[in-house]
């Protein structure tokens, strides 16, 4: 992308004001922009933030160009900008005009499940010397596609995008823009289903993105689909892909069905551009978003170890200079392949990616980049070879640092990642901050713009870690963070984590802790709100703000109704103390049998904490409403609302809308056959009725496999099938049965519970009849965790 502003202005309708600089990259993120050299920031009014708050802080970092909706103070002597009806509209005018500039192959790929592996593993598969693009990790919505077609260069011969979408009309807007040559319908299926009539109203949306396409693959599997592409575009190429001729590849051997089913979809798609399938990448291993790991030495990884193009590197160190937050920044990044450029371009636009994500130290790892160093600062190194970086390999080097870890396919950068992680357990709970973030908005979309969210993250975040979570909500804005003890808001602090922070379980030993962490803690009786006054004291503070707790019926902690007016007399002109909020809890708002009482538990706290309010001279936030509470009762949200359970994909029942975080996993270590009559584990539980082949897994109860989900009572998922449990659980391993599951192998990936039905977290929970926030916390803290972003 390389146009003025005025040429912008031409292109998208709006009025150009200042000055007339040209811009080659548009950020629409404030806190994602690596450099202020030919940046326009798109300033986007949505539901949950306003771009134009944050254009002064763009102003400082030195960014001279604008998109806006409405007037801002600007010197026309230093600055340049655009004024538009719609932010996002104009940034799809703007991407529709450059992609009829694109004079390459456009493929469009969408389904309900598959874009983004499909769209991986074809980019991939790519010969070396052809150039192509795609879209990053999954930008795929309204504004993600945009973003997408505006990074392409024009030298590019193919283009992979990957467009998505949750709505009828959505699609419409899509296909405007990225016009694709080539469309695949990867499946059909319930994902995103809540706002579509049926499964065929979600076929007709999906389809129109091949209004304009010359050639449609697609899998006869999906019956539906294919008789509604046949009757509407009988006229095009149709390929159907389930009989796609795939080239024999032991990678196969490891996918599931329905990665299977993507993997004809690649085929079919390299054929057709007439690449073949020779050299295609098939395996489930491909990471297809950043995972973040904890790392040796207080660091922490951003691991992409399976890719590297110039388009993904830049996204890559975007990433690493958001999750820096002011920490030092190291960058590994192999020899990039499949670039199509020549060398001396390439490696010049990867130095100034470096150079504008301020990383203090990159390490080039492979001939061709080190053959370009010069190119570099000079407290980079180099070297020829992985093995040769592991030789040289200086503990030291990697401490309290962010560490992104860049490399192609053939670099095998996975070996650095383990040399580097703190944790090398077989066992990992993935945890998925992109659905994460998805969930957020889903309640977000429930309140009015704006409102104010406190997120819980105690219990080391429900169990799927603190940091990296806490580091997430506060990139997303929400306003508080919510803990149960002191340690844990300490180490978030210990972190980089500078948000506010309530600690729920404040007792008056913490106190003093809590005041030189900036801690704020609940206070629920008057013994914690003296002794927390003098700890205030004693810390010669003012106005230290803490949270009034009011039991409105749990009766579990809190002021009751006969003691706010001695409370009120209590806080009344005290500027040692300031009260942030007046909050209390409903205790059953996801249970509908109980509704009465949680609507009187509402009106209690509004005449409680208006009662209060009435002994101050300013008004703090009243919060009520949980996750289901912000669902279920609209006249709880007040000034602010709490999200706990619901922001890692759990709930009441009946809520479709939830998509789970955490997908719980280990791999086999080994496999044997027994014969009939043999028993197995401790106290020989399980006596074989018939030869039995058996797999041991690297889980026990030590990690939070509960010992009650032996002897058959709970299955997981071995190759896309179910392998019950065998035997009883043990400390740090169990067996399971794959007798009836062919091609197992030792290493092959086996899942606890993830979100496929019949293996979610609520399934297990009815199981062992309990909940699913049981579950969560009970999964130790020798399980290593890794993040993911799309």
């Amino acid at each position: 992308m390389n146009y003025l502003l005025s040429d912008i202005a031409s292109i998208v309708g709006g009025e150009h004001h200042g000055l007339d600089l040209r811009v080659r990259e548009v950020a629409t993120d404030s806190r994602s922009v690596l450099s202020s050299e030919d940046v326009v920031f798109a300033a986007i009014n949505g539901k949950n933030h306003d771009g134009h708050t944050f254009i002064p802080r763009m102003q400082t970092r030195g960014v001279k160009a604008f998109i806006v909706e409405h007037g801002v103070e600007l010197s026309s002597e230093e600055y340049g900008w655009i004024v538009v009806d719609s932010t996002i509209a104009a940034l799809q005018r703007l991407a529709t005009y450059h992609r009829s500039l694109f004079k390459g192959t456009v493929v469009g790929i969408t389904g309900s499940n598959g874009k983004t592996i499909v769209k991986e593993w074809a980019s991939r598969s790519m010969p070396d010397n052809i150039r192509s693009f795609a879209s990053p990790k999954s930008y795929n919505s309204q504004l993600g596609v945009a973003l997408s077609l505006m990074m392409l260069s024009g030298e590019e011969q193919v283009a992979f995008i990957e467009a998505g979408i949750s709505e009828p009309g959505e699609m419409e807007r899509l296909e405007q823009m990225i016009r694709p040559d080539i469309v695949v319908i990867t499946s059909i299926g319930d994902a995103h289903s809540a706002n579509f009539r049926s499964t065929e109203h979600k076929i007709e949306e999906k389809l129109i993105l091949a209004k304009s396409a010359k050639t449609i693959i697609y899998s006869s599997e999906y019956a539906t689909l294919t008789r509604r592409i046949k009757e509407l575009y009988s006229d095009r190429e149709l390929i159907d892909s389930s009989g796609a001729d795939l080239v024999e590849m032991e990678d196969l051997v490891e996918l599931n069905d329905a990665l299977t089913v993507d993997a004809y979809h690649v085929s079919a798609l390299m054929r057709k551009l007439g690449y073949g399938v020779d050299d295609a990448v098939f395996s489930a291993n491909v990471a297809m978003r950043l995972e973040l790991k904890e790392g040796i030495d207080d660091s922490m990884i951003i691991d992409d170890t399976y890719n590297s193009d110039i388009n993904s590197v830049v996204v890559a160190l975007n990433a690493l200079h958001v999750q820096a937050m002011g920490r030092r920044r190291v960058a590994v990044i192999s020899d990039i392949q499949q670039s199509g450029m020549d060398a001396e371009e390439l490696y010049k636009r990867v130095a100034e990616a470096v150079k504008k994500a301020g990383v203090d130290h990159l390490i080039g790892v492979g001939e061709n980049i080190s053959r370009h160093a010069y190119l570099f600062d000079r407290t980079s190194s180099f070297y020829l070879t992985t093995d040769e970086l592991i030789e040289n390999f200086e503990r030291e080097r990697w401490a309290k640092s962010v560490i992104l870890i860049k490399g192609s396919r053939d670099s095998r950068f996975e070996r650095i990642s383990r040399l580097v992680e703190r944790r090398t357990h077989t066992t990992t709970l993935e945890v998925d901050l992109a659905a994460m973030k998805k969930n957020l908005n889903y309640f977000r979309g429930h309140l009015p713009q704006h409102h104010p969210i406190t997120a819980m993250v105690k219990a080391w975040g429900y169990g799927t870690g603190d940091v990296d979570v806490a580091r997430m909500l506060q990139h997303e804005g929400v306003k508080y963070l919510a803990v149960a003890f002191a340690d844990e808001g300490v180490t978030l602090r210990s972190k980089g984590i500078t948000m506010p922070i309530v600690v729920l379980n404040a007792d008056h030993d913490s106190f003093d802790v809590m005041i030189a962490h900036d801690l704020e803690p609940e206070i629920y009786s008057f013994r914690s709100l003296d002794e927390f006054r003098r700890a205030v004291h004693r810390a010669e503070r003012t106005h230290y703000p803490v949270h009034i707790k009011l039991d409105t019926g749990m009766h579990r902690l809190g002021f009751v109704d006969d003691e706010i007016d001695l409370l009120g007399r209590a806080i009344h002109l005290d500027n040692t103390l300031h009260v942030a909020s007046i909050f209390s809890h409903l205790s059953c708002a996801d249970m509908p049998e109980e509704d009465d009482f949680t609507r009187k538990q509402i009106e209690a706290f509004d005449y409680m904490s208006a009662q209060l309010t009435e002994w101050l001279d300013y008004k703090p936030l009243r919060h009520l409403a949980n996750s289901a509470g912000i669902v279920r009762f609209k006249e709880a949200s007040f000034d602010m609302c709490r999200l706990g359970l619901g922001l890692y994909g759990y709930g009441w029942e009946h809520n479709d809308n939830l998509i789970p975080v955490a997908s719980l996993s280990t791999r086999i270590v080994q496999i044997k056959t027994l014969r009939k009559g043999e028993s197995i584990g401790y106290g020989r539980a399980a006596r074989l009725t018939k030869d039995t082949t058996i797999a041991t897994i690297p889980i026990g109860y030590a990690d939070g496999l509960d010992r009650h989900l032996g002897n058959g009572r709970w299955s997981v998922r071995v190759g896309g099938k179910m392998a019950p449990i065998i035997g009883r659980v043990c400390m740090d391993s169990a067996m399971v049965d794959i007798t009836n599951i062919e091609g197992v192998e030792v290493g092959d990936k086996v899942t606890i519970f993830s979100a496929e039905p019949g293996s979610t977290l609520e399934d297990m929970a009815r199981v062992l009849d309990t909940i699913p926030y049981e579950i969560m916390t009970s999964i130790s803290a020798r399980v290593k965790r890794i993040y993911t972003e799309r």
